[in-house]
């Protein structure tokens, strides 16, 4: 069994294109030809472990992904999140490879999950990307959208306002146009293309600001306390996507908007089975929300090629 450092695998993946192998991956699930237990997770005061695994049935692997988020860390000095994917023979039990991303994988693998819900969802012409929050996340989100729309225009909004300048100073760098905010309002107005990306226990962005032809991609709450939208946004939404119904019992805004009782299983569908349909966004004057608590399936996806990338 190999052992893979983070250095190997960033070596490898510029020579694959995630987006069609996580669509797959979404549909297989959609389609019930996915084994995925529900998440194992350790909440703790500083942080928070996550444990995701299983497989495609009758595939080659299974995976079990570890990963974490210490969200204080940044403070001194070190990398608010970590982890490791561990890819077994799925004939034999035999571990094949660890891949010890450092949760650079878990990184990856959400924000392609965001640029294909965007992919379906989004308007066809976006004014402005919103980005809420200003960590890994709002970063690797706004990169991966490349694929999925040409626009430059950005408008941020963080907590803390230095931190919201220094990415407005960094994805400059990287040809971007960003504007930052302190009024979540502003941004909502500004923007019909918004990824929520903060680990907030908090509703940030009420139903008064979001307007008519809005895509909201939804990404920061995967734990039973994080909350990002008011529930009355996904009331109100013309279309509401989920990765998974049946992990949006226990997390995610879709969780908060079900024990509000203002939606029921009818008023979602899954990511997967949009794809397979080939739809989404009917027309740009709908609003649309994708509530992303991530899947196994992503991670064996990406896990799976990684390890063939290796060969």
């Amino acid at each position: 069994m190999k052992v893979v450092s983070l250095t190997e695998i960033e070596k490898v993946l510029p020579n694959i294109d995630p987006m069609p192998l996580i669509e797959d991956g979404f549909v297989d699930y959609s389609a019930g030809k996915c084994t995925i237990p529900p998440v194992g997770e350790l909440l703790m005061e500083k942080g928070d472990i996550h444990i995701k695994y299983g497989c495609s049935n009758g595939g080659d692997y299974y995976v079990v992904k570890i990963a974490s988020g210490f969200y204080s860390n940044n403070e001194i000095g070190l990398p608010t999140s970590n982890g490791m994917m561990l890819l077994f023979d799925q004939n034999t039990g035999m571990p094949a490879v660890i891949l010890h991303d450092e949760c650079y994988l878990t990184d990856v693998r959400t924000a392609v999950a965001g640029a294909i819900s965007a992919k379906y969802l989004a308007p066809k012409n976006v004014k402005a990307i919103g980005i809420v929050g200003t960590g890994i996340q709002a970063r690797m989100q706004l990169e991966y959208l490349k694929p999925v729309t040409d626009c430059k225009n950005v408008v941020v909004w963080g907590r803390n306002v230095q931190k919201a300048e220094q990415y407005k100073s960094d994805m400059e760098q990287k040809g971007y146009s960003v504007t930052v905010v302190t009024d979540l309002a502003d941004l909502c107005e500004k923007a019909n293309l918004i990824v929520t990306t903060t680990p907030s226990e908090e509703v940030l962005i009420t139903a008064d600001m979001v307007k008519p032809g809005t895509h909201i991609t939804a990404m920061g709450s995967d734990t039973l306390d994080k909350k990002e939208l008011d529930p009355e946004i996904l009331k109100m939404a013309d279309k509401v996507v989920v990765d998974s119904v049946d992990q949006s019992e226990t997390r995610g805004e879709i969780m908060w908007a079900r024990k509000a009782g203002m939606i029921t299983n009818d008023d979602i569908v899954e990511l997967g089975t949009v794809i397979a349909n080939g739809g989404g966004r009917d027309n740009d004057d709908q609003i649309t929300i994708a509530d992303l608590t991530g899947v196994a399936v992503q991670d064996l996806k990406i896990a799976e090629a990684v390890f063939k990338g290796l060969s």
